[in-house]
C-alpha cells in the first residue's frame, strides 16, 4: 500500500515506518510540488494540514488522511471534501503539554521572571515566592490532552476545575461543567489554561467581558488556538491590570506580525507555538496503530467528526 508524507521532517518519518512497517511503499517530501505529482498514487496520507489541505484543494483525495497535528483546521476549510476518513494526533501531546504548563505554573509562583529583572538592575529581591499547594487551575477544554494535563497538576495540591463541551463527573477534577459556566469559574481560578481546539463554537470567547471575571492575580495560558483569544481585549485587560499575566503560545496569525501589540502588551508572554511539538517516534505508533484499525475496519483513534470539526 503507498503512503504519502507530507512532513517538514520526512525523513524521520520514513526511517521509522519503513522500520516497522517495510510493506509500505513510502513517498516522502515536503515540496509541495513534488507532493503534487504522489499523491494520486497514494490512497493513504501522513502529514501536516497545512501542506495536507494544499493538496485536497488541488483535486486530490486519500482514503484517510493521518494529521501529525492535533489541531486539524486546515483541512476544515469549506470548500474541501470530506467524503474520507481524517484522524488527528491524539495521546502523544499529554505529557509535554504538562510539563509546559507546570512549567509556567511554577514560574509564576517562584516569580521567575521577577528575579531575572532585578538581576538584570543589580537589585536585591527579597520578594516571597509561594506554593501550587491550593491554587485552583481551571482547564478549559479537558479531552485527551486536558486530562493528561489534569493528571500531571493533581500531585501538586492544586484545586482542578475544568471546562468542557458538556458537564460531566471526570476525575482528578473537582468539577468540570458545560461552556455556559466558564464565566464563573474563570472568576475562580488563579490559573485559566486554554486548551480547546479551533470549532465555531470556541471563537473570541476570552473577550473583554470574560477577562473582566478574572481575578487581578490569575494567569491567563492559551495554549489551545489564537481564534480563542480577542488580542485587543486582552492587551487592554492587562494594561488595566485585570490579570496578572497572559502565556500566549498560539496567536491567529503565526509568526506574529511585528505590529502586533503582543510583543509589547504588559506581562505578556509569546513562547512561539512551542508548547507540545509532534515527537515523531509516538506519532509513528500512533499512525501504526490507527492503519491496524484503518486496515480491520475499526474506528481509528481520534478520528475526526467533520460536523463537530474534532
Amino acid at each position: 500500500m503507498h503512503l504519502l508524507i507530507a512532513e517538514t521532517d520526512h525523513a524521520t518519518y520514513a526511517e521509522l515506518l519503513h522500520q516497522a512497517a517495510p510493506e509500505l511503499q513510502l513517498h516522502a517530501s515536503a515540496d509541495p510540488a513534488e507532493l503534487s505529482l504522489l499523491a494520486a498514487g497514494c490512497p493513504l496520507w501522513l502529514g501536516q494540514p497545512d501542506l495536507l489541505a494544499a493538496l485536497l484543494a488541488q483535486g486530490h483525495k486519500p482514503q484517510w488522511l493521518q494529521s501529525t497535528w492535533a489541531g486539524i483546521t486546515p483541512l476544515l476549510a469549506p470548500q474541501l471534501p470530506c467524503d474520507y476518513r481524517l484522524s488527528r494526533a491524539v495521546g502523544i501531546f499529554g505529557q509535554v503539554m504538562a510539563e509546559y504548563v507546570l512549567g509556567h505554573l511554577l514560574a509564576h509562583e517562584r516569580q521567575l521572571f521577577a528575579r531575572l529583572a532585578a538581576q538584570v538592575e543589580q537589585r536585591w529581591d527579597i520578594g516571597l515566592p509561594h506554593s501550587l499547594v491550593g491554587r485552583r487551575v481551571l482547564i478549559v477544554g479537558c479531552g485527551d490532552i486536558g486530562q493528561s494535563v489534569a493528571h500531571f497538576l493533581a500531585p501538586f495540591g492544586v484545586e482542578l476545575l475544568g471546562v468542557a463541551s458538556q458537564a460531566r463527573v471526570q476525575k482528578p477534577f473537582l468539577e468540570v461543567t458545560g461552556m455556559d459556566q466558564l464565566p464563573r469559574l474563570a472568576a475562580q481560578a488563579d490559573y485559566l489554561v486554554n486548551l480547546l481546539p479551533d470549532t465555531p463554537a470556541t471563537r473570541d470567547i476570552y473577550d473583554a467581558a470574560l477577562l473582566a471575571r478574572l481575578q487581578p492575580s490569575a494567569l491567563l495560558i492559551n495554549a489551545g488556538r489564537g481564534v480563542a483569544v480577542v488580542d485587543a481585549d486582552l492587551v487592554a485587560a492587562l494594561e488595566q491590570g485585570q490579570l496578572a499575566g497572559a502565556v500566549i503560545d498560539v496567536c491567529r496569525q503565526e509568526p506574529l506580525p511585528a505590529s502586533h501589540p503582543f510583543w509589547t502588551a504588559p506581562h505578556l508572554l509569546l513562547t512561539g507555538h512551542t508548547s507540545a511539538p509532534t515527537e515523531p517516534r509516538l506519532m509513528a505508533q500512533l499512525f501504526l496503530d490507527n492503519l491496524t484499525r484503518f486496515r480491520t475496519g475499526h474506528e481509528l483513534r481520534g478520528q475526526v467528526d467533520f460536523v463537530r470539526g474534532y
